[in-house]
C-alpha cells in the first residue's frame, strides 16, 4: 500500500485496512513519493495495531526481504532477517540480538472505521527516514 505523504496536515493517511492484517499479520506501507519513500510497516498486537520504521537499529537496513514479511514463524516477535534480533511486537524493543536494549522506531497510528490512519503530518518521518 503506498500512503502519499502532503503538506495539507489535515489529510487523512489510511496506512492499511485492518481487515488486511491476519490475527498475527504484518502489512507494509510507504509514505512518500519518489525513488526513496519512508517505508515502514503496521503490525497486528492483542490490543490493536503499531507502527514501526522498517530499519533495523543495528543497521539501519529494512527488516524484512520479502513483502509483509516481518515475524518470526509463530507470529509472536519481528524479526530481522538480516541479523536475526528479534523485537516485542508491541513495543519495538529488541529482545535479543545485535541491538538488544534498542528499539524500532515506533509510527503513531490509530483505528478510525476500520482504517489504520497516521496520526499527524508526516513530513517530519519522511524527511528523516526517507532514503
Amino acid at each position: 500500500m503506498n500512503a502519499m505523504a502532503g503538506d495539507d496536515a489535515g489529510r487523512r493517511h489510511v496506512l492499511c485496512r485492518v481487515d488486511e492484517l491476519e490475527a498475527t499479520g504484518c502489512r507494509e506501507f510507504r509514505l512518500g513519493s519518489g525513488d526513496w519513500p519512508l517505508k515502514g510497516f503496521v503490525v497486528r498486537v492483542e490490543n490493536g495495531v503499531r507502527a514501526y520504521v522498517n530499519a533495523c537499529p543495528h543497521r539501519v537496513l529494512p527488516l524484512n526481504l520479502l513483502p509483509d514479511r516481518f515475524l518470526n514463524a509463530d507470529g509472536s516477535l519481528i524479526l530481522c532477517c538480516m541479523h536475526g534480533a528479534v523485537f516485542d511486537k508491541g513495543t519495538g524493543l529488541c529482545l535479543s540480538g545485535p541491538c538488544a536494549g534498542r528499539a524500532l522506531t515506533a509510527i503513531a497510528v490509530n483505528v478510525a472505521a476500520g482504517e489504520v490512519l497516521l496520526e499527524g503530518n508526516p513530513a517530519g518521518l519522511i524527511e528523516r527516514w526517507a532514503r
